[in-house]
């Protein structure tokens, strides 16, 4: 029998097949996409006509985002960004509403804090990246509140929020997985949070998506898996052992394929809701090692300090790179603020 998070995980997966193309759940959806298609685009008029204030912050602003429902890879490329722009000698700051957290204020997230108050993604995003991280229900208000706290900050990434329109933005990233638009319909009946295509700066694709037209990403796990105290184990030293892998994100059997690709033997997989809260240990009961994403990692290690979290790494495009740069270069050189060196 399953249980609830497997009952939850089976009809996100139902859903997910559903907008893949239109068939009979997606045409009996539809009427209902025609109610979120006119209310978004009522509040994004309201937005537009100034009905409903838009805030804008003192540094550009880079929102990374999507207009597809469901995870597609938002994180690691706000961690690839502010690795890029750190490297390019810019202090970065990163806002997120922290989506699934207890809390409704806003704060700074640290590497002490506890995932359910802050988010899992903040929290992995700030215990990696080692730049300031803020979280609130309003994504402007963790952007004054990050500016106030750290002024030397130069470039706000903004993790989510595409249709966050309260928050002004500078440069607007749109990211698709292989999924591309699905059946091209509106939530519910089909995928699309908004109607695609829409103007964006710069659109970052991973899986060759059909009809996407962009830069390229590529998604891959590191070599190694690293556990709660530090310690490191190369992928392949895991090969011919007893091994569990869970994943609480919003594909889990892309990380359990992309574990298979590395030579890695599955035992046992667990398919857990995405940002399920690991209340308890999903692996009771079962002995070898347990494998999981870094996401999953910043709540699981509180039970399962000796888990494995394989990182995933991004390797984008050049082109993009120096697309970006000169967005950001522009903003850097004009009202908000001087060129840096």
């Amino acid at each position: 029998m399953l249980g609830p998070g497997r009952v939850e995980v089976a009809m996100a997966q139902v859903l997910q097949r559903a907008w893949l193309r239109r068939g009979a759940l997606a045409c009996l959806l539809w009427p209902l996409s025609l109610v979120f298609g006119a209310l978004a685009a009522l509040r994004r008029a309201a937005f537009q006509l100034d009905l409903l204030k838009r805030h804008r912050v003192a540094v550009p602003v880079i929102v990374v985002g999507n207009v597809v429902a469901g995870g597609a890879g938002k994180t690691p490329v706000v961690m690839a960004l502010v690795g890029h722009l750190r490297g390019r000698g810019l202090a970065v700051g990163v806002v997120s509403r922290g989506y699934g957290r207890s809390a409704a204020d806003c704060r700074e997230v640290s590497f002490e804090s506890l995932p359910n108050e802050v988010g899992d993604e903040p929290l992995l995003v700030a215990r990696t990246s080692g730049v300031p991280v803020f979280v609130a229900p309003s994504r402007a208000q963790a952007a004054n509140a990050l500016l106030a706290t750290h002024p030397a900050t130069q470039v706000i990434v903004c993790d989510d929020g595409l249709q966050h329109h309260a928050l002004q933005r500078d440069v607007e990233i749109c990211i698709f997985d292989e999924r591309g638009i699905g059946n091209g319909w509106l939530l519910p009946a089909g995928p699309l949070r908004e109607h695609w295509p829409r103007k964006v700066d710069l659109v970052l694709s991973a899986g060759a998506p059909p009809g996407i037209r962009g830069f390229t990403a590529r998604r891959r796990l590191a070599s190694h898996a690293v556990r709660s105290d530090g310690t490191r184990t190369l992928l392949a030293d895991l090969a011919g052992r007893p091994l569990t892998a869970v994943a609480g994100i919003a594909k889990p059997e892309a990380f359990f394929a992309m574990l298979r690709e590395q030579g890695l033997q599955l035992a046992r997989t667990l398919a857990l809701p995405d940002h399920h809260d690991f209340a308890e240990d999903p692996a009771e009961g079962h002995t070898g090692d347990l494998l999981c994403t870094e996401k999953d990692a910043v709540k699981l290690w509180r039970l399962r300090p000796d888990a494995w979290a394989v990182p995933l790494a991004m390797e984008i495009d050049a082109e993009f790179w120096r697309a970006l740069d000169g967005l950001v270069d522009a903003k850097l050189s004009s009202a908000h603020g001087p060129q840096t060196a």
